[in-house]
């Protein structure tokens, strides 16, 4: 009665779990390589979908207008659906899918919860503890994942260069990350940035640093200061 009464969130809720399912096959490919790849595809398809449906959830009346967009590019949501499009025709790599990966089990894991207290409050104790410690670790998985959507920046370049990526993949892709940067709801991508910038300078300003090297840090810094965009 209780999945039937929450159809969206239900619907969501498969298709995360059909995420972790299809992304742990991709990062253990217990099946083979070649079966990985397609795992890959399937894991960022799903996350399309489930992206997607979060959108329409947060968005109900869909309007082809300026305003909406703006609005729309203002949600979790759609910068994951983004994020699912410019990766799921690419070169499989594997930083790419561990957000797809933890963000969908932290949702899963949230709604499971919920059914779980729909059953009763004494339901499968041994899952519930699961659940709460991986709620517990709640903060250090959404770091980390900001740190996967800052690192896979230069990768995407990398993936140019070395003839495994497009052209277009490292600009869009720093869209997505300004998206990421300026979210109102997901303030961890800001904080690595913070946090990164004040290590490096701290490492650099020793005096066992070499010039060159500090020279190069602190341009880079600049450039990348620049490059940020008003925090919403």
């Amino acid at each position: 009665q209780f999945l039937m009464a929450n159809k969206l969130d239900t619907a969501m809720w498969i298709s995360r779990l059909f995420t972790v399912y299809c992304s742990a096959l991709f990062v253990l490919p217990l099946l083979g390589l070649h079966e990985a790849a397609s795992f890959y595809q399937r894991a960022l398809l799903a996350n399309a979908l489930t992206s997607a449906l979060r959108l329409h959830q947060r968005l109900p009346h869909f309007q082809l207008s300026r305003a909406f967009l703006a609005q729309a590019l203002l949600e979790d949501s759609c910068h994951y659906l983004l994020y699912s499009l410019i990766f799921v025709n690419s070169y499989p790599v594997t930083m790419s899918i561990f957000p797809v990966l933890l963000f969908s089990l932290l949702h899963a894991a949230t709604y499971t919860k919920k059914v779980l207290d729909a059953r009763g409050s004494n339901s499968l104790p041994f899952l519930r503890n699961l659940l709460e410690k991986l709620n517990a670790n709640q903060q250090n998985i959404l770091k980390f994942i900001a740190c996967n959507e800052i690192f896979l920046m230069p990768a995407t370049v990398f993936m140019l260069f070395s003839g495994q990526g497009s052209l277009l993949q490292p600009f869009i892709y720093y869209r997505f990350l300004t998206l990421r940067y300026s979210s109102r709801r997901n303030p961890y991508c800001r904080t690595l940035f913070t946090e990164l910038r004040i290590v490096v300078e701290h490492l650099i300003m020793k005096p066992s640093c070499p010039v060159f090297v500090r020279r190069l840090c602190l341009s880079s810094i600049s450039f990348i200061s620049r490059l940020a965009p008003t925090a919403a």
